[in-house]
Formats: C-alpha cells, sequence, structure tokens
C-alpha cells in the first residue's frame, strides 16, 4: 500500500480504478476523494470514474453488502474537474431488500457536480430471462485490431492520444470506421471490446460492477458512425448516464455494442449493452450491463 496525494490519509493498491475511485468518510454523509490526470479526456476527467466516485461513497454510507447496486442515474449538472473532489451523500431510503441513495460529487470550490442517484438491492425471487441478442460472428478481443496500434502509413493525426484511452481501458473494434477511413456512412452502431489493463477483480472473480460505468460512459462513437468521413470536428460531453447492473462479469474485457438511435437540436440519444464472455472471452455471451445516455455536440 502506498500514500495518496499529499496531505491526504488515504492509500493506493496500485490498480488505476480502485485508487480512482476510493473515498475517505470526512462526516456524517461526506467523503473526499482525488481523480488523477490519468482519467483525464477532453477536457475533464471520464464522467464514468466520476460516477463510479458517487458510488462507491454510496455503498461505504450504506453499509450493507447483502444489497448491491442494481440501478444508476448520473446527471451532469456542472463540470468536475481532476483533483480532490468532495462527495455528500443522502440515505434517501433504507429497506429491508432495497435502498435508494443519492449522491453529489463537486470540487471543493464548486458549487454544483455529478448527481447520482443509486438503488441498491438484494436478490430476490422473480424470472430469469435475456431478450436481447449479442453481436454475430464476434471475434476474440486477440484477434481485433487496437486503437493503440500505430496508424496505418501515410496517414497523419495531430490527435495526441489521452492517458484514459492509453492506460486505463484499450479499444478493440468489431465493427465500425476509424476516422480516417473513407467509407459511406450507414446505421450508428459500433461493436468494441473494452479491456481493462489492471481490471479491479474482486476476491470471488468478478469485475467490480462500479467498473461498468466507465465501460459504457463512451457512447457518442455511434453517432461517430453515423456522421462518417468529414464530421470528426466535435466532441460530446454528456447531459445523463443510466446504468442497469444485470450480472455479474467474469473479466475485465467487455464487449460493448453501441447503437445512438436519435440526434436533434443539438443532442443525441444512444445506448449501451455490454456482454461477458467468460475469463477468457470464449464462453456464451451474457448480458452483464445495459445503459442509455443523452449527450449534446460541442464544436471547439
Amino acid at each position: 500500500m502506498t500514500p495518496g496525494p499529499p496531505g491526504d490519509e488515504r492509500s493506493t493498491v496500485g490498480n488505476p480504478f480502485v485508487d480512482g475511485t476510493q473515498v475517505r468518510r470526512t462526516g456524517d454523509g461526506r467523503y473526499d476523494g482525488h481523480i488523477d490526470d490519468v482519467w483525464l479526456l477532453r477536457p475533464m476527467p471520464q464522467g464514468g470514474l466520476v460516477t463510479a466516485i458517487a458510488l462507491r461513497a454510496m455503498a461505504a454510507e450504506l453499509d450493507d453488502p447483502s444489497q448491491r447496486l442494481r440501478v444508476l442515474h448520473t446527471t451532469f449538472a456542472a463540470q468536475v474537474a481532476g483533483g480532490p473532489v468532495e462527495v455528500e451523500v443522502e440515505l434517501l431510503r433504507r429497506g429491508r431488500s432495497m435502498s435508494h441513495l443519492r449522491a453529489e460529487v463537486r470540487n471543493p470550490d464548486r458549487g454544483r457536480g455529478h448527481l447520482t442517484t443509486g438503488i441498491f438491492g438484494t436478490t430476490r425471487r422473480g424470472y430469469d430471462f435475456t431478450d436481447l441478442e449479442p453481436p454475430v460472428d464476434v471475434p476474440h478481443p486477440d484477434d481485433c485490431p487496437s486503437f493503440r496500434d500505430p496508424l496505418p502509413e501515410g496517414v497523419v493525426d495531430d490527435w495526441e492520444p489521452m492517458p484514459f484511452w492509453e492506460q486505463v481501458i484499450e479499444g478493440l473494434p468489431v465493427q465500425g470506421h476509424p476516422p480516417w477511413e473513407d467509407y459511406e456512412p450507414d446505421r450508428a452502431e459500433r461493436v468494441q471490446w473494452y479491456r481493462f489493463d489492471d481490471p479491479p477483480m474482486r476476491d470471488d472473480g468478478t469485475l467490480d460492477p462500479f467498473a461498468f460505468a466507465v465501460a459504457a460512459d463512451v457512447m457518442p462513437g455511434a453517432a461517430g458512425e453515423k456522421l462518417g468521413p468529414g464530421h470528426n470536428d466535435w466532441f460530446a460531453p454528456s447531459v445523463d448516464l443510466t446504468v442497469h447492473v444485470l450480472d455479474d462479469a467474469r473479466s475485465g474485457c467487455l464487449l460493448g455494442h453501441n447503437t445512438a438511435r436519435h440526434a436533434g437540436d443539438g443532442y443525441a440519444s444512444a445506448d449501451m449493452a455490454l456482454w461477458d464472455y467468460g475469463p477468457e472471452q470464449r464462453d456464451e455471451p451474457r448480458l452483464v450491463a445495459y445503459a442509455t445516455q443523452v449527450f449534446l455536440f460541442s464544436f471547439p
């Protein structure tokens, strides 16, 4: 264990996700944390990581291992920058089988930040089915190209790689086109493996479910696929993020099936299904999370 940032009593375990979402209780319903530069995109930290910080604080406040995360919804009310953050948690209702909490993550000098509602619940009696099909003929991630591969000869790109994509999670495309490829746009759809460099696996061999927020908060890619070449001058701040946690993942490599359903008035609606193919990515796929998001188009 190594110490956290100067003046911080928290300790780190060497896993970027675990360390990046660690919180310290500072009072009744109050926690603090720290967002490292490795999570920075342009210009702010990845929203899924900020959401996971809220979830970590809510789980600590609830303090009931029998109730696991079922649903989260984040509203990105104001920007949260890297560095120190504060988390204020409100326990809305504590039940025997289901509890509701709300948390806000913000920088110490800011009035507002990201507001997340989390619903935690025990296992209940019910029925089992999945009425959603995974993509067909999915190649193994080891047989896919990587967005970390060198650019093809003759392609000039002055876009500096971001630490998030270079050190935290690797994108391995299955269906879709890179921004430099000339193609005729069709559907707003992408399929991609998302592989954590250092997966936050729990003692029982399953992925920390809070990490689903990170893997899901990458939905603008489907809109980019629909727009096609010549429309690369925009980025997409999140308006909200909803994640339904459906099952355990047994690997730090998930298949994401991403579609954008509609765009208009400067906003777009998208969704993401996350599939688990087992520890070696060779088992029958299981749907572990389903997410939706509205994002807006912003132009430099």
